[in-house]
Order: C-alpha cells, then sequence, then structure tokens
C-alpha cells in the first residue's frame, strides 16, 4: 500500500514501534480522474489507530514528507463546519502575524496569541474584538470592526 510506504519512508520509526500502519478505510477524491485537473487528487485514509494517526501527523510537520522525490502533503480532514470557524480568523491571523503576535490557530477554531509574554486564546472573534477594545494599541492596529462591518454587509445587502 502506497501510504504505509510513504510512513515507512519518512518515519521509519513509528512503524518500528507499531510493526505495521492499520488503515480502516482508504480512498481517493474525487474517485474520478479529471486530466485537466492539475492538482493531484486527494486520499482520504481511515486510521484504526487514532493514536497512531496522531503520530503520523506530529511527523509530518516537523518534516514535509516525500515520496519518490515529490513532496506529500498530510492533513487532518476536518468537519466543513470547522473549516468554516477556523476561515472566519483568517483576516484577524494574518494581521496578528504581521504584528509579529505569533497566532496559532488550534483544534477545533480557537485562535491564540502571543502578548507580552503571556499567551491569550479566545473562542470567538468577538472575544478578541473585545480584547482589543481595552487595549488602544491594539485596537488601531486591528480595524476589526471595520472588518466586520463589512463582511456582514456583504452577507445582507442593503436595501437600495
Amino acid at each position: 500500500m502506497i501510504l504505509e510506504e510513504i510512513i515507512q519512508e519518512n518515519c521509519p520509526k513509528i512503524l518500528e514501534q507499531e510493526e505495521r500502519v492499520e488503515i480502516e478505510r482508504i480512498h481517493r477524491s474525487p474517485p474520478v480522474f479529471n486530466p485537466q485537473l492539475t492538482t493531484p487528487r486527494n486520499v482520504i485514509a481511515k486510521f484504526k489507530n487514532n493514536q497512531m494517526k496522531e503520530k503520523i501527523l506530529q511527523a509530518a510537520k516537523k518534516k514535509p514528507f516525500r515520496y519518490h522525490g515529490s513532496t506529500v502533503r498530510l492533513t487532518q480532514d476536518l468537519a466543513a463546519s470547522t473549516l468554516k470557524d477556523q476561515k472566519a480568523w483568517n483576516t484577524i491571523f494574518w494581521k496578528a502575524r504581521e504584528l509579529g503576535l505569533q497566532p496559532r490557530i488550534k483544534y477545533p477554531s480557537k485562535l491564540t496569541i502571543f502578548l507580552q509574554g503571556k499567551a491569550w486564546s479566545f473562542n470567538k472573534t468577538e472575544e478578541f474584538q473585545a480584547f482589543i477594545n481595552k487595549r488602544p494599541d491594539l485596537n488601531r492596529k486591528f480595524d476589526v470592526q471595520a472588518q466586520n462591518s463589512r463582511e456582514s454587509s456583504k452577507d445582507h445587502p442593503q436595501d437600495c
């Protein structure tokens, strides 16, 4: 199986500990190959052992996996709702990164920033907005209210 070969090539220590990777099911998405698409199809695998999956994902975060010289990207498949929640943080995340706040989005969709040597975590964009409203220096740098009003006006166009 190709997935086992990829794991063997990139993190043989995991296979030494576990002997073999047990996969419940594996398939490609989309199921039919389209020659007009230039990107490769995704391979989705469900592992029988969640700890094994976590070890492999951690190893993939530390260094890029390769298969026959080509880079292979391994990521966790998340629910559409989780991806949508994480996407809500995008603008704030990039601005925080630009300001050197070392932002992280943790599962499922929690933003963590580092400010003045302390970690601050927020579950919702509203919590983050309340946090920066209390800090005038950050409030000027993040124009969150303007961003949110622009986004909400896209969702709810005004009647003309």
